[in-house]
This record gives structure tokens, C-alpha cells and sequence, in this order.
């Protein structure tokens, strides 16, 4: 059986969502009726009502400054406009050397798998990652963790249920520095529910990192299940309140996710989307590129 390239499993993976523009961009002249059933695709798709007028203005503008006149050279522009909303110049730390990545989240939103990926991805480019379990608060959190740091053949240190998360973190450095490791991946608790015991815990990991690691960046990654909409963003917009985030993974865009709050996420919170997963394999999370994106989305 053929091996899916990347792009073919994203747009399958927004299959649900490109139908809905499909029917939009055939040979009829732009008009008022286009721009109203674009609208109403753009918020059912979940980009949200803000982001999805912001995209058509700027539509408007470009059909206009251009001279288009036919549909189809105005889904060519709104990919473009699309893939420059998403777009994001920051490097990734972890792409350039040694580097600590805190991994926040709440519960569900598939935490745990992500760790595992990105280790996979990253041993695959030759590089010593180390996996921290410092989410001691879950039942079977560690054991979960563990079976994924088996599949990317990559170190992990825990401690027992219920340890501080800021201890299991300052073992691992010590394990990560003995071990010549150069990437260290910590998980940590979702208890979004209480968000200063949450802020107070990635607080003192962050402390804790800062001391032994202190020339070593930290990023930190959000992971957000992308089939559950405009709660996702809401969950990103209360985890910024609790820490600095510098970086989004959008989870489960594999058939029942509505693919526009990727594009909302970017637009409201202007936090980049760096990895998106859309299936279960260890390999299925791949790093995030504005142009694939937009056009598997349209």
C-alpha cells in the first residue's frame, strides 16, 4: 500500500471543512451572494466571526486592487491571504541547539502522544531528545508517557504519583546533562481548572529550569485539540493568562475537525501554530507551514 504524503492526509484531514468551500469557486463573476456565502462557509468552518470579516475586507480590497473578476482568482487570493494570517517569522528555538520545551494542556487534548511525536521528530533529525514527566497529579500520566518514550527510543525520568512536578524536572536535567541529551521535553499537569495552583507549579518549574539550565531557551507549547472549536481558543486564551506561551500544537485534524480555528488561534492570540497532528502514528505530527495549510483548508 502506498505511504499518504503529508499534504494529502492534511486535506483529507480537512475534508469536512474544505466541502464547505467547494461549491463556492466555480465560474460565476464575484457579487455580493459570493461574499455572503464565503462569510457564512468561514464561520462554519470556525475561524470565527472577527478573523472571517477580517479575511474578506481584505479580499474585497485585493478582487479590487487586482481587477478579478472570476471566483477561482479569488480563492487564489484568499489563500494567500490565508497562508500570510498563519505565517509566523519566529524561529523555533529547539530548531537551532540545546533548548527546553514545557508542554501545557489540559487533559484530553492529546499531551502525551504530542511528546512522543515531537521526540520521534527530532531523534528522526538526529537529535538526543529527554522526556521529563512532570505531570504527577494524573493517574497512569508516567505510564502513558513511558510508552511513547519507548516508541522514540528516548530516555524519560519520573518520580511516583503525586511528587513535585519541580523535583521529577530537576532530575531529568541531571539525567539530560549525563547523558549528553540536547532537548528536553517536559509534560506538565492540565489542571486549568485551578489556575493558581497550575501558574504556581509551571512557576517554579520554570525556576527551576532557569537555575540549572540557565543558558539553555525554554519554549513553551500549548496543545489543543482542534476538533473542539471555539473552545480551543478559549482554552489557548486562559493558558496565556497562566504562563508566557510561545507556541501552539493543534491536535486531531484528521476527519472531524473544523480546520479555520487554526487560522482564528493565529489571528486573535498571534501565538504561532508550530507542529499539527492528523492521526495516531508516531509519525503524524509534522511541522506547520502556512501554505500547505491554506490551500489543503480551501
Amino acid at each position: 500500500m502506498e505511504k499518504k504524503s503529508w499534504f494529502t492526509k492534511l486535506k483529507e484531514g480537512l475534508g469536512k471543512t474544505n466541502s464547505w468551500f467547494a461549491g463556492l469557486f466555480g465560474g460565476e463573476r464575484i457579487n455580493d451572494e459570493f461574499y455572503e456565502e464565503l462569510e457564512e462557509a468561514m464561520i462554519l468552518a470556525d475561524m470565527g466571526m472577527d478573523t472571517a470579516e477580517k479575511l474578506l475586507d481584505a479580499l474585497r480590497e485585493t478582487v479590487k486592487r487586482e481587477k478579478l473578476t472570476a471566483r477561482d482568482e479569488a480563492k487564489d487570493a484568499l489563500i494567500r491571504l490565508i497562508a500570510d494570517t498563519v505565517r509566523h517569522d519566529t524561529p523555533f528555538l529547539a530548531d537551532q541547539g540545546p533548548c527546553t520545551v514545557l508542554i501545557v494542556g489540559v487533559n484530553g487534548v492529546g499531551k502525551t502522544t504530542t511528546i512522543g511525536k515531537i521526540a520521534n521528530l527530532y531523534k528522526q533529525n538526529g537529535r538526543k531528545p529527554m522526556i521529563a514527566a512532570a505531570d504527577t497529579f494524573r493517574a497512569a500520566a508516567a505510564e502513558q508517557l513511558g510508552e511513547w518514550a519507548n516508541r522514540a527510543d528516548c530516555p524519560m525520568v519520573r518520580h511516583q504519583e503525586g511528587a513535585d512536578p519541580a523535583a521529577v524536572v530537576f532530575d531529568a536535567i541531571a539525567s539530560y546533562r549525563a547523558k549528553g541529551c540536547d532537548l528536553l521535553l517536559v509534560d506538565t499537569a492540565g489542571r486549568l481548572h485551578n489556575k493558581k495552583n497550575l501558574m504556581n507549579e509551571l512557576n517554579k518549574i520554570r525556576r527551576v529550569i532557569a537555575r540549572e539550565l540557565p543558558d539553555t531557551p525554554c519554549e513553551v507549547l500549548l496543545v489543543l485539540d482542534a476538533t473542539t472549536g471555539q473552545n480551543a481558543t478559549a482554552q489557548a486564551k486562559a493558558f496565556m493568562e497562566v504562563c508566557e506561551l510561545t507556541g501552539v500544537v493543534l491536535t486531531k485534524l484528521d476527519g472531524t475537525a473544523k480546520g479555520g480555528v487554526t487560522v482564528q488561534i493565529h489571528d486573535t492570540l498571534n501565538v504561532p501554530v508550530r507542529f499539527i497532528g492528523v492521526g495516531e502514528g508516531i509519525d503524524d505530527l509534522q511541522r506547520f507551514d502556512a501554505d500547505e495549510f491554506a490551500k489543503a483548508l480551501l
